[in-house]
């Protein structure tokens, strides 16, 4: 038994529009909808490896500095894909204390998306359970 969590399963954000947030997060991320099976309004996004959950709302309140991030495998052509569907992004940083790069982005309901790339991470990401034993240094 273990106390420590696999995965995050989902975040949900609120939405104005369900059907634009749909249509946003299909082009920018490759999500794909699911179509609940109850009567739930809530939208389901994912991508196989995480979701993404929107629930309707009249009006949207403010939600900076709140935001999630997501890792990318190519840091250059994603920033490309961005360009390519007319996406902008914040000027992009890179952290000296592990060489990472990260930009921001906002979905048309202005929530902010932190947008990393480790480029010394596997991809995907392995749990430690199932990662390759690593040989002993002599």
């Amino acid at each position: 038994m273990s106390d420590k969590p696999a995965y995050i399963h989902h975040v949900n954000f609120p939405t104005t529009d369900p059907e634009r947030t749909i249509e946003w997060y299909q082009k920018v991320f490759g999500m794909k909808y699911i179509k609940p099976k109850s009567n739930t309004k809530v939208v389901l996004m994912t991508r196989g490896n995480f979701d993404l959950h929107f629930t309707p709302v009249e009006e949207m309140d403010r939600m900076a500095p709140y935001h999630f991030a997501v890792e990318v495998e190519d840091w250059d052509g994603f920033l490309v894909h961005l360009d390519e569907i007319g996406i902008r992004h914040t000027r992009v940083i890179t952290r000296p204390e592990n060489n990472s790069q990260f930009c921001y982005i906002h979905d048309p309901d202005h929530t902010m998306i932190e947008l990393v790339f480790h480029a010394r991470r596997p991809y995907p990401p392995v749990p430690e359970k199932y990662a390759p034993a690593q040989s002993a240094v002599k």
